[in-house]
């Protein structure tokens, strides 16, 4: 299948680069009450877990009122997603720019099979949030702007696969935040991430 410049295949939408959307410019006030509510929220959720803390709580340790809060965030969901930005875009940087095999320069194979043990140490590291922000509502992971950025390096990397959009979906529902947690206890992460390898193995 025609690839251009960007290592898309024709009639691709666009670049991955554009996918990563750069957050909008705030006023300074707002800024500044964005980090507030950040902090506290990271904070309170490291210490307490995520589902034993409200909103409420967040608002009064990031000193904003609650609806401030709700404007901005919408619900803990929305929360957790701001949370994950910053995180999403340093593993989002080493796909685009940094050193392979997860970045560029490397064999298709070795970089799906890369991006799927880095993205495995990411979702580990962040599981509680990455699963509330995916299963807020049907079909919440889907929407997500990040998950079309993997996928679409997903699917870029499957040029073997007789239908890249799909494999790449299926590759990736073995990623979905409640999957994990629900199967993590019972199979252990060694396994999972044996078995991850195995996918990307049977999907080139």
């Amino acid at each position: 299948m025609a690839h251009d410049n960007n290592g898309l295949r024709s009639g691709s939408a666009m670049p991955l680069e554009l996918l990563r959307t750069p957050p909008p410019k705030e006023r300074a006030d707002a800024a500044r009450n964005r980090a507030a509510v950040l902090e506290a929220a990271a904070r309170l959720f490291a210490e307490h877990g995520v589902e034993a803390v409200s909103m409420d709580q967040v608002a009064a340790a990031a000193g904003v009122g609650k609806g401030t809060l709700f404007r901005r965030f919408g619900d803990k969901s929305g929360l957790a997603v701001a949370l994950l930005d910053a995180r999403e875009r340093v593993l989002q940087e080493a796909v685009l720019h940094g050193p392979p095999p997860l970045g560029p320069g490397a064999p298709a194979g070795e970089r799906l099979a890369a991006f799927l043990d880095a993205y495995f140490d990411y979702l580990l590291e962040h599981l509680a949030l990455v699963r509330m922000s995916e299963t807020a509502t049907p079909g919440a992971r889907y929407r997500i702007g990040a998950y079309r950025f993997w996928h679409r390096h997903v699917a870029i990397l499957l040029t073997t696969a007789p239908d890249p959009d799909h494999t790449a979906h299926a590759l990736l529902a073995a990623l979905a935040a409640d999957h994990v947690a629900a199967l993590l206890p019972e199979l252990g992460e060694q396994r999972m991430r044996s078995g991850l390898r195995h996918l990307a193995q049977a999907a080139m």
